[in-house]
């Protein structure tokens, strides 16, 4: 990060705001002209600063309705047992996140269905079928605050 200066922080703050803006609009927002600004986004996207241009969709507008985090705890953590799992977990798609934890359980996972019965069949037979899991415990959203990806 430290070869990123002021207009490269920039760039990628409008970016974030607005992928679809316009190169000459994005150079004129961070005081720069077109080609130098361009010069800058290609190498913001090679060196993976930049690692996607994609568009949010409102999860609830397409009836995904229903937000619950499980905690996952498995019965092995080895290396080869975290591979396993957070290989078979990555084709769930129900689960939006999953992040590994430092504490009283292993992961933590973000799962949005479309209600609790969808939710208790993808815990039921995708999460709970996972490799090593030895137990789950689910938390409930009863209302989303702020998101980061809305």
């Amino acid at each position: 990060m430290a070869d990123l200066d002021r207009l490269d922080h920039a760039i990628i703050t409008e970016l974030q705001r607005n992928a679809r803006i316009t190169v000459t609009e994005l150079a004129s927002r961070v005081g720069l002209s077109k080609t130098p600004c361009q010069i800058r986004m290609k190498r913001l996207e090679e060196q993976g600063y930049i690692k996607a241009y994609t568009a949010l969709v409102d999860q609830t507008k397409l009836g995904l309705n229903h937000i619950a985090f499980a905690q996952v705890t498995l019965n092995d953590t080895s290396s080869k047992a975290l591979d396993a799992f957070n290989t078979a977990v990555r084709n769930i798609s129900a689960v939006e996140e999953c992040h590994m934890i430092a504490g009283n359980f292993d992961y933590l996972m973000k799962v949005r269905t479309r209600n609790m019965e969808e939710y208790r069949a993808v815990l039921g037979e995708q999460i709970s079928a996972l490799p090593h899991v030895l137990q789950t415990s689910t938390f409930v959203v009863m209302e989303n605050i702020r998101d980061a990806s809305a």
